[in-house]
């Protein structure tokens, strides 16, 4: 097994003078070196082949004991230096201080095969200085969602950090999954991160806030010159600055007119979760939509307050988005391209609406009707309590028309809801079958809606059926879900049991509808 590594971070950011995992303040400095923690048996439990080519890894190099060593934290390979980051952060709207990498490890920056950079980071390696009380490890139920989600958004479309390996460690981790005073051992793992970068929003909150304007300055222009190359032509200083920050508020924008498009949930949207890159970072409490329900949040944190519901995230980014811009004025003499930035966010988050409509429905870019059609479907999904995935990719099988509900009944929740609604959905789908009918290219339409609309998305109790297998030894729940998850727009045969909605079962069962930030 050979990778090459090229670690600009480190040569080009201040160094946290102390080494080790020991909990401290860091001022002035970008990155701790910390070791990962080594475990008692690691073992190669689950891999992505998209991601290992990328990486220029064979299967041969992946069946090794020396593969298993490396990404469970036991060694290195050469040119790997280890490191922790130094960030800070807006959780749940209020600011926290110094927060940083506190179980994540970042093992170097690897040029892929395909000349890029990609940051190797492995999830539940240890403790690191910004641990503050916590060992630095994940459990293996937390460890698989973050494995089959980073490589399901990936092949969904969604910008997104991906994931090369899920290994056991072969210990044993306590947690208390709600905070309610039960914690018990949960078997170990540990996840390894690929991305070009981890760099969020909080690595520039920090300095700000402290008042080193010296290092936010040598952060940003490192920032730019590594991971947005296609700035270099513009010269150091006001205008690269404000180009930069446009990039990274329309790139949030996409990010979240993909997550609405495919009912994803983050969870916790917090700054020091949200990448400058404009990818999806830190799956922890997550989940999926079932019913379409814009109040649902998965996170038990969240509950009564709701900030990270379904459909405020595309607000939450546009204030994460402002509290940069705070951070940032530091930079600007002027306000003004900060807030045109922040302006283009709100106009590429409304024209990806607009479009995601009209491909929803299967209508042609641009259609003036898509928009107004597609808030009233909400509105119906959401008061009959119907399955969105289930409903936009039915919609797409069957010519449109009233008689196209009968076959959408099962992705109805309550049998009674969908006999009080019918006529309100009837009525809907005489409209959409109007405007279907001036287009007079039906084949056209279910293309469209077919690469919209995926048939599989990582339902929660998918996930947890997949957890409660690996528990008991069994890891090929996480395997046949990966492969589906390979292709979420295709129709597979024999794989219909991946496409059903969600079981009475799982409605309120821990781990299908509520999770934490151990989860």
């Amino acid at each position: 097994m050979e990778l090459h590594f090229d670690n600009t971070l480190l040569r080009a950011l201040p160094r946290d003078p102390i080494d080790g995992p020991q909990v401290r303040q860091v001022p002035g400095a970008v990155w701790s070196s910390v070791a990962p923690t080594p475990v008692a048996a690691p073992r190669v439990l689950a891999w992505s082949p998209e991601v290992a080519a990328l990486l220029g890894l064979k299967q041969d190099d992946i069946e090794t004991a020396e593969f298993a060593q490396v990404f469970g934290g036991n060694a290195l390979l050469p040119g790997m230096v280890p490191y922790a980051t130094n960030y800070g952060g807006h959780q749940f709207g209020n600011w926290a201080g110094q927060l940083g990498d506190g179980r994540a490890i970042s093992l170097g920056e690897a040029i892929a095969a395909d000349g890029s950079r990609q940051e190797l980071q492995l999830k539940g390696a240890g403790p690191t200085p910004y641990s503050r009380f916590a060992d630095g490890r994940a459990v293996l139920r937390s460890s698989i969602r973050e494995f089959l989600c980073s490589e399901a958004m990936a092949h969904l479309g969604v910008p997104t950090t991906r994931a090369l390996c899920l290994v056991g460690t072969g210990e044993d981790v306590v947690r208390d999954m709600f905070y309610d005073g039960h914690a018990a051992p949960e078997p170990g793992a540990v996840v390894c991160r690929v991305a070009p970068s981890f760099l969020r929003l909080g690595h520039y909150e920090l300095p700000a806030a402290r008042g080193d304007t010296a290092l936010l300055r040598r952060l940003v222009d490192f920032t730019i010159e590594r991971d947005f190359p296609e700035l270099s032509e513009l010269a150091p200083g006001a205008e690269r600055d404000a180009a930069w920050f446009t990039q990274i508020c329309t790139r949030t924008a996409v990010l979240m007119a993909h997550w609405m498009r495919v009912g994803f949930v983050h969870g916790v949207m917090n700054t020091d979760n949200l990448s400058v890159l404009g990818l999806t970072i830190d799956y922890g409490p997550y989940g999926w939509i079932d019913d379409y329900d814009p109040d649902w949040t998965p996170n038990t944190t969240d509950a009564q307050g709701r900030r990270y519901r379904f459909g405020w995230q595309p607000q939450v980014a546009f204030w994460n988005l402002s509290r940069l811009a705070g951070a940032l004025s530091l930079l600007f003499a002027d306000p003004a391209p900060l807030q045109e930035a922040l302006q283009a966010y709100a106009d590429t988050y409304a024209a990806c609406e607009r479009a995601d409509a009209a491909a929803k429905l299967g209508l042609p870019e641009g259609a003036p009707e898509a928009p107004p059609l597609m808030a009233e479907l909400r509105g119906l999904l959401h008061g009959a309590e119907v399955d969105m995935t289930l409903f936009f990719r039915g919609l797409g099988d069957h010519a449109p028309g009233p008689q196209a509900l009968a076959p959408l009944a099962d992705a109805f929740y309550d049998p009674d809801k969908y006999t009080a609604h019918r006529p309100a959905f009837e009525a809907w789908l005489t409209r959409y079958a109007a405007l279907c009918a001036g287009e007079d290219d039906e084949a056209a339409r279910q293309r469209r809606m077919r690469a919209a609309n995926p048939r599989y998305v990582l339902r929660n109790y998918l996930a947890q059926e997949a957890i409660d297998r690996a528990h008991d030894g069994d890891l090929t729940g996480v395997h046949e879900l990966l492969e589906v998850l390979r292709h979420p727009y295709d129709d597979q045969p024999g794989r219909e049991a991946f496409a059903r909605k969600r079981p009475d079962w799982a409605r309120t069962r821990a781990g299908c509808s509520m999770l934490s930030c151990s989860s």
